[in-house]
């Protein structure tokens, strides 16, 4: 859920407007970035800068950019991306401008350019922001590909003419691994592998974003003498866009579902969506016996060309358990691992462009608190200033005396409720009053094989309320996560609300206003 400001003479620029989906709420709304300090602060961007076309980094651009009303500057890809949804919304997309991989614009005093880096989806870029006598560079995600199948390889000289670089605001995702991620051209060789040595019908599930992946698996069939077919409403609209922009001239000739039922089943390929266990995407429905046109057999094989994201394990895993239940043979991260690539830079890779640009300092984002430790030991392990590892709402401040977290905001929660952008519900739906206080406690949680645990320390804000024991609250609370049986964050937040408000209502003198946020957590390696 990437939302960045950037500000110089009270002049802002915003980079980014992603959404996340919310598990632990009833039909798993959209959370979308707060803009409640912003509009506080009386910032409002004068233009909107896209990265890349991931529903993280574009999701809430529909929701939010009304309140900005401003110039969007995006990638063709991510525009047309862009363009569907505004048509959904019924906005008018006159003010998304495109803006080729290697422009540059200027929005006084801001002038930015867009460096094309490689990631799980066509035109990615680095933006070099230049304002004042200072030069910034958002690397946005991106890896080191020497092979990514749609596009080119980083153009080392061109980010080596930038250095030094003053500040790098840089991803994190994968800093705490060791060596080189695998390249995309691998991921290709060994689907194709798999696919010839399957037999039956074959359904790949991978992000639909991951035009390199879909393409891939393509190209494979084509080669096994199979037809290919897509499920999911995102992976027809995502692979639309990409050939109308012709990123996929040699994708084969698509099947329609309807149509699959009269080909025999190993010469059927399916690529679809719900890699993360969602539950109305297509696999879901074909696990489930639920799908209109095919139903999965013994014999039948599903890829899993896809990680697992932190929150989802659970999920996925029964989806898993419904298809071996159909007799279906499984590939994933598990027993397979080399049939996915991560988009993201390991920590050799890090290293060698940190030695191209050279910045002077560093700010780690896109990760949690782990990760951007390791992001930090990196960079001081290369000589670089990282002195911050910063959390949603920080103000962080950069002039002649380096880095300084000015203020922090905290951030309460938005989701998209009814087609409108709404606080949390919170966790008690009766109208008390703010006369009694409020509590508002965030617990982020990690799945195991034996329940849930919590991550890190508990965070608790008990304005106004009456005292309470954080200790005894937190012992008691580890209790209740241990003893919970829910496979997912909505089923734990409906065990986990009733013991809540009993607990607080025997050991607070008056019962406050509750807020209860469940957040999925990376446990720690």
């Amino acid at each position: 859920m990437n939302l960045t400001l950037y500000g110089y003479d009270d002049h802002w620029i915003a980079v980014d407007c992603g959404m996340m989906i919310r598990q632990d709420l009833p039909n798993s709304p959209l959370q979308v970035p707060n803009l409640g300090t912003a509009e506080t602060l009386g910032i409002t961007p004068q233009a909107l800068f896209i990265t890349h076309g991931h529903e993280d980094h574009i999701g809430a651009v529909a929701w939010l950019w009304p309140k900005w009303n401003c110039p969007i500057y995006a990638t063709p890809l991510a525009a047309g991306l862009l363009r569907a949804k505004f048509a959904e919304h019924q906005l008018s997309s006159a003010a998304i401008k495109i803006i080729e991989p290697g422009e540059a614009m200027e929005t006084a005093p801001f002038s930015v350019r867009y460096l094309p880096v490689t990631h799980s989806i066509p035109e990615s870029c680095a933006l070099v922001i230049v304002m004042g006598d200072y030069r910034i560079m958002h690397t946005g995600d991106w890896k080191l590909d020497p092979e990514p199948l749609i596009g080119t390889p980083i153009n080392a000289a061109q980010f080596r003419a930038l250095a030094p670089i003053d500040l790098v605001v840089g991803d994190s995702t994968n800093a705490p691994l060791p060596g080189h991620s695998s390249s995309e051209g691998d991921v290709a060789k060994a689907l194709s592998k798999t696919l010839n040595e399957c037999k039956g019908r074959v359904v790949v599930s991978c992000f639909a974003s991951n035009l390199a992946r879909v393409l891939a698996i393509g190209r494979a069939a084509h080669q096994c003498g199979r037809r290919v077919s897509l499920m999911g409403r995102s992976m027809e609209r995502m692979v639309s866009i990409a050939r109308g922009l012709g990123y996929m001239d040699d994708f084969p000739a698509l099947v329609p579902p309807h149509d699959l039922g009269y080909l025999p089943p190993d010469e059927v390929v399916i690529i679809a969506t719900g890699s993360q266990g969602e539950p109305r995407a297509a696999l879901q429905r074909l696990a489930q016996g639920r799908h209109p046109f095919i139903d999965l057999e013994p014999g039948d094989n599903v890829i899993f060309s896809a990680k697992a994201i932190p929150g989802n394990e659970r999920p996925i895993d029964q989806l898993k358990k419904r298809l071996v239940q159909l007799g279906v043979t499984i590939f994933d991260e598990v027993n397979h691992p080399e049939l996915h690539a991560t988009g993201h830079p390991s920590q050799e890779e890090l290293v060698k462009f940190y030695q191209w640009i050279r910045p002077k300092y560093l700010i780690p984002v896109h990760g949690e608190a782990r990760h951007q430790q390791a992001h930090q030991a990196i960079a001081d392990s290369l000589g670089i200033s990282a002195p911050l590892a910063p959390v949603n709402g920080d103000m962080i401040v950069m002039d002649h005396l380096g880095l300084r977290c000015e203020a922090r905001h905290p951030q309460p929660p938005c989701i998209v409720n009814q087609n409108s952008v709404v606080p949390h519900p919170g966790l008690d739906a009766t109208k008390t009053t703010t006369r009694r206080g409020s509590l508002f406690l965030a617990l982020p949680v990690a799945a195991s094989d034996t329940g849930w645990w919590r991550i890190g320390r508990l965070m608790l804000d008990s304005s106004n309320a009456s005292p309470l024991d954080e200790d005894s609250f937190s012992e008691w609370l580890d209790n209740q996560l241990e003893e919970i049986k829910a496979d997912t964050l909505a089923d734990l937040r409906f065990a986990l609300q009733p013991r809540l408000i009993h607990w607080l209502a025997d050991h607070m003198q008056h019962m406050p206003e509750v807020h209860l946020q469940i957040m999925a957590a990376e446990a720690p390696l």
